[in-house]
Parts: structure tokens; C-alpha cells; sequence
């Protein structure tokens, strides 16, 4: 299980709502912390891969469960 400090429930959002979802909450955390971000958008793991490598950030982990990701997103 990987540690986070704030968790964001995307679920039932399509995009472009995850990500900027996700781009709020990375403001809201100091750098080095940890988002855990669910989403149910099939699409979201393209649109979170290429923002956190744009931004600098790192995933640090990726589940898939059924029509459920769940990513670990690291704060540059």
C-alpha cells in the first residue's frame, strides 16, 4: 500500500474533469507529497501519464480493478 497525503475521487468524471481534478489537488500538496487519485474515465491513464511527465511529476504506482484505476501521484 502506498503511502498518500490526499485522496481524490474521480469517479464517474469524464475528461477532461479527472485531470483537472488532479491538477488541483497537486496545488493543494507540498512537493515530494502523494495524491491518490481513483477514476473511472478510460481514458485517464493516457491523460495523467502525459501531464505528470510534462510537469515533472512521478507515478509512483497504477492499479487497474475492473472499469477502477487508482494512481499514486508523486508532487515534483
Amino acid at each position: 500500500m502506498t503511502e498518500f497525503k490526499l485522496e481524490v475521487d474521480a469517479s464517474g468524471l469524464n475528461c477532461p474533469l479527472p485531470l483537472l481534478r488532479l491538477k488541483k489537488a497537486l496545488m493543494e500538496v507540498q512537493s515530494g507529497d502523494v495524491v491518490k487519485i481513483i477514476a473511472t474515465d478510460p481514458a485517464a491513464h493516457l491523460d495523467f501519464g502525459v501531464y505528470v511527465d510534462q510537469a515533472g511529476h512521478r507515478m509512483l504506482n497504477f492499479i487497474r480493478q475492473e472499469s477502477t484505476q487508482i494512481f499514486y501521484i508523486c508532487k515534483k
